[in-house]
């Protein structure tokens, strides 16, 4: 067992009664004022430094005794708006409110993390960052931390997501494209009204907006390669007030889910012409706002080698596991626009403890033993990623 993992270990109840009180009282996107103060209580136990930026984030520094390269190390704290149904002693206190992202574990291994390495500043060669990010749900947190100058003179940039597709102990780290970007795209439909009994007589907007929600598929298969993924799903339709009245206007929110940059454009352009003939078709109107997400998330092919093998000195030879990169989108990717980074997922599957469930699930779970694998990964590459950047 590595050193590292030893001195997570050796603070294992105090990362999970850390987070366990948070998941008693979970905060909202850009809304975690308690989890901030909570936060910065122990900081100031650590006698780490910190400013407050955005809402509710911080960005904690902690400088080694010989100058070097900067790295941060990143943790969301944001929960979500969903009942909580999982049988737990420390169940949210919050009605309709619940941590079922794991970011009341996140945020508790990387204050785990700032804890240990605040006990070695002798061994660290730079700068340690360490970003406790609000509204990740929201892709606003990342964007504020930057905003902030918080990326400023930073080289490497570290974060991990709890998942059930591993079992405690294993991890994924891969290079390449992990998690996909993301696009919210708005489609307003505008006709004439008129009487249900003389549709001719009006321009409907709903069979039209119908016809462009079959045709989205089209798009999909006919003018994307097929090896490249893009998923287009319609979250919201909106059409209509009353079964007598034809409709003037009809409305939709299309989430789009890609990879590759030259996808999204093609994808954006598709949309718009698609839309546009159908409603040339029907002798409508059509107002088209692509609201930009989340870029997509790509692990740095040099960086990912490194971490795989400061992931072996934590996890054991043979722990890291390939899986599937996933359609979910990140705002991790933002910071990776600023430095080279790499994202890894931690396993907390535990069938025993019904730790099985995907990220927000009203039943969603974690296995607790998997918290001392992920504080002591951002430690340990954090320390060689300093020391391989020093010789």
């Amino acid at each position: 067992m590595s050193d590292i993992l030893e001195k997570a270990k050796s603070i294992e109840n105090y990362i999970i009664n850390f987070r366990r009180d948070l998941h008693k009282n979970p905060e909202l996107s850009s809304e975690e004022y308690q989890t901030q103060a909570k936060i910065i209580n122990e900081l100031e136990k650590m006698e780490i430094e910190y400013r407050k930026v955005g809402n509710t984030s911080l960005i904690a520094t902690l400088k080694g005794k010989k100058s070097g390269k900067t790295i941060a190390l990143r943790g969301d704290m944001d929960a979500l708006p969903i009942k909580e149904e999982a049988d737990l002693d420390f169940k949210s206190q919050k009605s309709g409110i619940m941590h079922a992202c794991g970011h009341d574990a996140h945020t508790a291994m990387l204050l785990g993390a700032a804890k240990i390495l605040s006990g070695m500043r002798d061994e660290i060669v730079g700068e340690i960052k360490f970003f406790f990010q609000e509204g990740e749900e929201t892709f606003l947190g990342a964007k504020e931390i930057i905003k902030a100058g918080g990326m400023e003179e930073v080289d490497a940039c570290f974060g991990m997501h709890g998942m059930p597709e591993l079992e405690t102990g294993y991890v994924n780290i891969e290079p390449g494209y992990r998690m996909a970007g993301s696009d919210t795209i708005y489609v307003k439909f505008e006709g004439v009204s008129g009487h249900g009994s003389a549709p001719h007589r009006a321009k409907d907007t709903i069979y039209p907006a119908c016809t462009f929600v079959t045709d989205l598929q089209g798009i999909v298969t006919k003018n994307i390669d097929a090896q490249k993924p893009l998923v287009l799903s319609v979250g919201k339709f909106v059409g209509g007030t009353k079964a007598n009245v034809v409709a003037k206007y009809t409305e939709l929110d299309i989430t789009m889910r890609y990879f590759d940059s030259e996808v999204r454009k093609k994808a954006h352009q598709a949309i718009k012409r698609h839309a546009k003939a159908i409603a040339d078709a029907y002798e409508l109107k059509v107002d088209i706002r692509i609201e930009d997400g989340t870029p997509s998330l790509y692990n740095d092919e040099s960086l990912t080698v490194l971490a795989a093998q400061s992931a072996a000195k934590v996890f054991g030879k043979g722990r890291n596991k390939t899986i599937p990169k996933y359609m979910g989108s990140e705002d991790m990717a933002y910071y990776f626009k600023h430095a080279k980074g790499v994202y890894a997922f931690i396993g907390y599957r535990n069938e025993e403890k019904e730790a099985v469930y995907f990220p927000h699930h009203e039943k969603f779970k974690i296995d607790e033993d998997y918290m001392k694998y992920g504080t002591a990964l951002h430690v340990q590459f954090a320390l060689d990623f300093l020391k391989n950047s020093a010789s």
